[in-house]
């Protein structure tokens, strides 16, 4: 077995930093609804998803197998193109978290790899099967099944409590939240710290210092646990914005249903070696259950840039690690190249995002999306609730512009 060389070092420090990434960026995931539906305050909501995420590390080593052993083959990789893999990943992490958009951290990191192997060894490293069944189909799959449980538990959720007092339903549906955003936490570290332990993994075994097909070893899963729990207690503000409040707005009976269902999905996708995307489970189990409750509606603008952004994930990341390939193998000085360039573009990142800062304080201040043209549309034709005052049903049309001349018309009112 040989010693880990400085290469291989800066490989393990980037990887963590990735984790750490992915902590921050995926926050939103477990705690956005509980967060916006007051279930929880912020700071003690991502204390709560940082301590489960550390737990949840420690639970399988299942998706950990499919990154080590899965996505590439491991002979021809080299330390190289996993930190080639790991700067793509990183850099779309932060791009997407200072614009507010929750897009998935494991689809980076598969990008990311995918891109530098192939730059590296072509086509042939990768394992194409593996990628389709275990990460394409899933990323499918996921925001639609969770999607549609949480639409029916929201539906069944308030069909059974129509007659209850509506106070005493909210408080036992904030503590059922607080409950399943729990879970959901549990389900990410479980999920999303293995991608991590899968790439040291990886690199410990291109490095020569693991044999092929190698389990994480104790300390690798232990590092991997406290980054991705350290990143999560930091909190991806923007986007927990952007899930709890720029979707859709939910009522904490909404909010469980839909930490319930993402749970469900990604837990069981864990235990199948799945390299799911808690993001999209997670996205799409908000939007279900904002489609749950009669008048509810999601704003589909922010959800399509959402969806360009899920679209864009591997190619982008691919493309960057890629060219970050290319540079590397050049020799040391690539590395060095490259190394200064990742931390030029988070420095350059961190800089923007203090021109407006989102944080605990503000994470629920934001102005409402207006909801849109079929929204609106169908807001218009909608009868009023019986018993509405007269006066309440009054509508002021524009009046037309005045002709030249003329003496400017008085709006009508119906």
């Amino acid at each position: 077995m040989e010693h880990i060389t400085l290469l291989l070092a800066i490989v393990i420090v980037t990887a963590l930093v990735f984790d750490f990434t992915n902590g921050f960026h995926d926050t939103a995931n477990a705690m956005a609804t509980t967060i916006s539906t007051g279930a929880l305050k912020p700071k003690t909501a991502v204390a709560m998803s940082a301590a489960l995420n550390l737990v949840g590390a420690f639970l399988s080593v299942e998706v950990a197998k499919t990154i080590s052993s899965g996505i590439v083959t491991e002979s021809g990789i080299t330390p190289e193109v996993i930190f080639a893999a790991l700067v793509g990943a990183i850099l779309w992490n932060l791009m997407t978290w200072l614009i507010g958009l929750p897009s998935s951290s494991s689809h980076a990191l598969m990008g990311g790899l995918i891109g530098a192997t192939v730059a590296s060894v072509g086509i042939g490293g990768v394992n194409g099967g593996t990628v389709v069944t275990k990460v394409l189909i899933p990323a499918i799959a996921a925001p639609l099944v969770a999607g549609i449980a949480a639409f029916l538990a929201s539906r069944l959720t308030y069909k059974i409590g129509k007659n209850a007092d509506e106070k005493a339903t909210a408080k036992g549906y904030r503590a059922g939240q607080i409950t399943s955003a729990g879970l959901v936490s549990l389900a990410h570290g479980t999920n999303d710290a293995q991608k991590t332990m899968g790439i040291i993994t990886l690199a410990l075994i291109a490095g020569g210092v693991l044999s092929p097909g190698s389990n994480p070893p104790m300390w690798v899963i232990l590092s991997a646990g406290l980054a991705i729990a350290m990143g999560t207690y930091l909190g991806g503000w923007r986007i927990i914005r952007t899930m709890g409040k720029g979707l859709t707005d939910l009522q904490p009976q909404q909010g469980f249903a839909a930490q319930t269902s993402a749970a469900s999905v990604i837990l069981a996708s864990s235990n199948l070696g799945f390299s799911l995307s808690t993001t999209h489970s997670c996205s799409g189990a908000v939007m279900g259950a904002g489609l749950g409750r009669k008048g509810g509606v999601v704003r589909w603008s922010t959800a399509t840039r959402m969806f360009v952004a899920w679209g864009l994930t591997l190619p982008a990341a691919a493309l960057v690690a890629a060219g970050s390939e290319f540079v590397t193998k050049q020799g040391d000085w690539g590395v060095a190249v490259v190394a200064a360039f990742l931390i030029g573009a988070c420095a350059a990142i961190w800089f923007v995002s203090r021109r407006q800062v989102v944080d605990h304080t503000n994470v629920n201040d934001t102005d409402a999306e207006p909801a849109g043209v079929v929204t609106a549309a169908i807001a218009a034709v909608t009868p009023p609730p019986a018993g509405t005052p007269a006066q309440d049903l009054k509508t002021t049309i524009p009046a037309p512009a005045p002709a030249n001349g003329s003496e400017p018309t008085r709006p009508a009112t119906v």
